[in-house]
């Protein structure tokens, strides 16, 4: 097995090519591409990159719409030897700038208008190659139109150390700057092997891609398909109906998403049933589905299998909860993944036992290489369990900050981020635990609770929630005087019109929402 963690990300698409070269590789809204048709397009890009003076190690930035243009672009500058750097389309030309600036980027391949953002006080490097999609009028001086790369010449790829740094993943910044986190080929590669081992993915399956590609849950549903030989489908619309409309209509085998989209499709399919005879599986990540959705999970999408994982960028991919214990454990984030190690560690005690807390940490071959050019957080972050010297001797281990909850067997339940926890009444208070009672009401869509500082109850219970049509504010207070403990009853709710903010990932934007309700007039 390990020798099969030892390969480089280009060979991730190449292995395919003995087998499967005239087999559907991927499949964009308006067409599909071959697993030889990809590779030949991203030796196109690889060719240009070499041209253009970049070498293995060198930083190129991939900022491109969702599609098979983007997964060439990621294996072009993987086939020379380059570091990924793959920013969301959804990030404003500020925040592209600021990533090409702070990695260092070689080339960025874009499209004409997000070029076109990248002036004045966003301006790059003079010595920026620019591989750009779009029309030729008006391109700036020195970029180069991506249809007009000449054809693959063929050249054999660059070797370059599976333990080498093979992408930069940028978090969204929300809570400062944006840091990159640093994955090597091998931690791709074992998170690919791992997930598709315990999903049971082969060459039958396609896969619905919605989560992006610069969101580590999203990579790896690309990487699985490759590894397997299966098909991914871009769907670059989040819209719910769109996504179970492609579903359908692509024999769609495996679906996955974030709390925020999870929540709209089992309304959607709740008040439209839909038949998806294909879909064998369904996966969750990014944070806790509420108890009201995840009961009607069963309901909306009969006889699939549901999987509930997590994982951090900083470790790729860390648990999950098979099919089988859905019923008996919903909610639940399970046990370590396959060559994964995690535990929840009470820090100076030792490992939390059946019906403990602790901090989750998480070693072995998916911990990353810590933060680009940022060695002093990363040894915060990345470093040293006391508590399992006995286990792993000093093996730096990922600290997620993330509390969880032991049960009984041994599986793991998230509780709260470790800053977030509410401190009111003397209770130490879980903002989940408030968002899952509040969801419980059916009188609200999306809920976000947070502490504030208060001189009679230590902090106070606030939440913001955007309200269903048979929800409003008299109707929530009364569900939470009935049906909420003293402690956690808010003291605020802020009516939130529209859809919340959400990340570049698709989760929820909790800094944003909370700064934004807190400027905002209370409402009792």
């Amino acid at each position: 097995m390990q020798s099969d963690f030892d390969r480089i990300m280009w060979r991730m698409l190449s292995d395919n090519l003995s087998q499967r070269a005239e087999k559907i590789a991927a499949v964009d809204p308006d067409r599909s591409i071959s697993y030889a048709g990809l590779a030949a397009e991203a030796g196109r890009v690889a060719d240009w990159l070499r041209a253009r003076g970049i070498r293995p190690g060198d930083r190129v930035i991939v900022h491109l719409r969702k599609g098979i243009d983007e997964v060439a672009a990621m294996f072009g500058a993987w086939k020379i030897g380059a570091v990924v750097v793959n920013v969301n389309m959804r990030w404003t030309p500020a925040q592209l700038a600021y990533v090409a600036r702070d990695c260092r980027a070689r080339a960025a391949i874009l499209p004409a208008r997000a070029l076109a953002g990248l002036s004045g006080d966003n301006a790059l490097s003079k010595d920026t190659a620019f591989l750009v999609q779009g029309k030729a009028e008006g391109l700036a001086q020195g970029a180069d139109l991506w249809q007009a790369l000449a054809a693959d010449s063929g050249a054999a790829p660059d070797e370059c150390d599976p333990a080498g740094l093979a992408m930069i993943i940028y978090t969204s910044g929300s809570t400062g700057a944006p840091k990159g986190v640093m994955l090597s080929h091998r931690n791709i590669r074992v998170g690919a092997i791992s997930v598709a081992e315990y999903l049971g993915l082969d060459d039958s399956d396609r896969l619905l891609s919605v989560l992006p590609y610069s969101f580590d849950a999203g990579l790896n549903q690309l990487t699985t398909m490759l590894l397997t030989g299966g098909t991914i489908i871009h769907q670059p619309l989040t819209m719910p109906a769109e996504i179970i409309r492609m579903a359908q209509a692509q024999s769609v085998t495996g679906l996955a998403g974030v709390p925020p989209l999870w929540n709209q499709i089992v309304r959607l399919l709740v008040d439209n049933p839909t038949d998806l005879p294909a879909l064998r599986r369904i996966t969750n990540t990014g944070g806790k589905i509420p108890p009201n959705i995840l009961e009607l999970l069963p309901r909306v999408f009969p006889g699939v299998d549901i999987y509930l994982m997590y994982g951090l960028t900083e470790a790729f991919r860390s648990t999950y909860l098979p099919p089988s214990k859905f019923a008996a454990k919903m909610g639940s984030i399970g046990r370590q993944i396959p060559n994964a190690q995690v535990f929840a560690i009470k820090p100076g005690i030792g490992i939390a036992g059946p019906g403990e807390q602790g901090e989750l940490v998480h070693a072995g071959p998916l911990v990353s290489m810590g933060y680009w050019e940022k060695p002093e957080v990363t040894a915060q972050k990345i470093r040293p369990c006391a508590e399992l010297s006995h286990l792993i001797g000093d093996q730096p281990v990922v600290w997620s900050g993330d509390l969880v909850r032991v049960d009984a067997d041994g599986d793991l339940w998230f509780v709260s981020r470790m800053d977030e926890m509410i401190k009111t009444l003397g209770f130490r208070l879980s903002p989940t635990e408030v968002e899952d009672a509040i969801a419980q009401s059916g009188l609200v869509g999306d809920v976000v609770a947070w502490g504030v500082e208060d001189p009679d109850l230590g902090q106070a219970v606030h939440v913001a929630v955007t309200y269903l049509p048979q929800g409003d504010a008299q109707a929530l207070g009364m569900y939470c005087a009935r049906a909420l403990a003293h402690y956690m009853r808010p003291r605020h709710v802020y009516s939130w019109d529209g859809a919340m903010p959400r990340t570049a990932s698709g989760k929820l934007d909790r800094p944003a929402i909370v700064a934004a309700a807190m400027a905002a007039a209370p409402q009792d």
